[in-house]
């Protein structure tokens, strides 16, 4: 393992992992309000729009994210819709972790006894604010495993973004691999780069588990 080609290497990998990062955690955002208003809809069981939320969480569950980012990227342009490559990467982190994060978050109201909830709108809250103030916080914290597990899933998903040619981490190590056959510094390069991504997210949310569970929220 040659030491001063990985040196040389790291300019590379560093602009690679700030594109990662940067259309990574973007898709991660947008799965969060997905999961959101996907979770409302099944926990409320709005007519219609319930069966909708459940067939795109099935779809999307049950699918590689390979095969959506192929869809969006070389699918859509033959229905007349053009997306930017890194447009379709936030899409399909979105609406692949979107399914997932539902079910967490759906979970977590789950757990939520009707007893609270019945004695707030007995108190003269409105269903608004027993969502805010009563079920919210309770199934958030609940459902923190979950989210860190998901987030995690989503960041390591990002290595199929080469296959629409965005320049992220695995792009750039096949591409080095191809053109200087230095495949053993390319390789330990990249497992560097996505630890550096992954530890610090799993660290946090174990604290963030830890503290929830220490707070007591949830019980």
């Amino acid at each position: 393992m040659n030491l001063e080609v990985m040196e040389a290497y790291l300019p590379l990998f560093g602009n690679a992992l700030w594109l990662t990062l940067w259309i990574g955690w973007l898709g991660i955002l947008l799965s969060f309000v997905i999961g959101f208003l996907t979770a409302i809809i099944r926990y409320y069981r709005i007519p219609v729009l319930r069966r909708i939320a459940g067939a795109y969480i099935e779809l999307f569950r049950n699918t590689p994210l390979l095969v959506q980012l192929f869809f969006l990227y070389f699918g859509l342009p033959k229905l007349g819709i053009r997306l930017g490559a890194e447009f379709c990467g936030i899409l399909g982190i979105g609406l692949l972790g979107g399914a997932y994060m539902a079910e967490t978050f759906r979970s977590g109201l789950e757990t939520v006894e009707k007893q609270q909830i019945e004695s707030a709108l007995s108190l003269g809250m409105t269903s608004g604010q027993v969502l805010r103030l009563v079920v919210l916080p309770q199934a958030i914290s609940v459902s923190v495993p979950g989210f860190t597990a998901n987030v995690v899933f989503l960041l390591k998903e990002t290595s199929v973004f080469s296959a629409i040619s965005l320049m992220d981490l695995m792009f750039t190590a096949k591409d080095l691999i191809g053109l200087y056959y230095k495949t053993t510094e390319c390789l330990v390069l990249l497992v560097i780069f996505y630890l550096i991504i992954l530890i610090p997210v799993s660290f946090l949310g174990n604290r963030l588990e830890r503290r929830v569970r220490h707070a007591g929220f949830g019980n």
